[in-house]
């Protein structure tokens, strides 16, 4: 992972799952992305286009499609800027923990972190283990 000058904001890429298209779950899908825009706003983070959102079948297998394309959107901008991909809450990634470590670990591989609407993140974590890689 290069080093990448804190002059710009972090560029946050906003992902969520949603594995019903009823209108339902279109509204609490909805809710989660309107609270990820509220926290990127308070944090003072650039969105980068998006939401990426995985549907169906696709929101519960270990294959997402939208998020290996946040995950190479995010990969190409990482040597420029800090980069993030924002989730309401861990589980919007997966909800067994196995998993969703497998995810933030492609996320970091991009080059960049993951956090959540409620101020949980994993850059502190992230950046430890590069900084103990660098010694």
């Amino acid at each position: 992972m290069t080093a990448v000058p804190d002059t710009q904001a972090p560029l946050a890429f906003i992902y969520d799952r949603c594995a019903s298209r009823d209108a339902c779950s279109r509204r609490e899908l909805d809710m989660r992305l309107l609270g990820c825009h509220a926290y990127a706003d308070r944090e003072g983070w650039v969105l980068a286009g998006g939401p990426w959102l995985d549907h169906g079948a696709d929101a519960l297998s270990t294959h997402r499609p939208q998020l290996s394309m946040l995950v190479g959107a995010m990969q190409a901008e990482a040597g420029r800027r800090a980069v993030l991909c924002l989730v309401h809450d861990w589980g919007r990634l997966a909800t067994d923990t196995t998993h969703r470590l497998r995810l933030q670990q492609r996320i970091v591989e991009a080059g960049g972190w993951t956090a959540t609407a409620f101020g949980e993140s994993d850059e502190h974590t992230v950046r430890a283990v590069l900084m103990g890689r660098q010694q």
